[in-house]
């Protein structure tokens, strides 16, 4: 159950790339919305405002996000990025 709650919780984040690839009957100003809440998010998150959100930052402003970090840096760079965000949830999405 937590973990699906945790899916959910991204999918909330999604952007409009996602918005796009919702299915049809989906309702795409909910889709917008949760897009803009995700890059909002990101935004007030990411404290440097260079694009790059750390594990601390995403501990203290996305918690969920946090929680997959390490899954989402797949380049093991130490910081992850909105289209990484967006790419993770694409892909768990297709999973479930």
């Amino acid at each position: 159950m937590k973990k699906l709650i945790a899916i959910v919780l991204l999918c909330c984040a999604s952007t409009v790339t996602f918005a796009q690839a919702a299915p049809q009957g989906g309702n795409p100003q909910r889709m917008e919305r949760m897009a803009q809440q995700l890059q909002s998010r990101f935004a007030n998150a990411n404290t440097t405002h260079d694009g790059k959100l750390t594990k601390d930052q995403a501990a203290a402003g996305m918690p969920m996000v946090a929680k997959h970090f390490d899954e989402i840096d797949t380049q093991k760079a130490g910081y992850i990025t909105l289209p990484q965000i967006e790419a993770f949830m694409q892909e768990r999405g297709a999973a479930h």
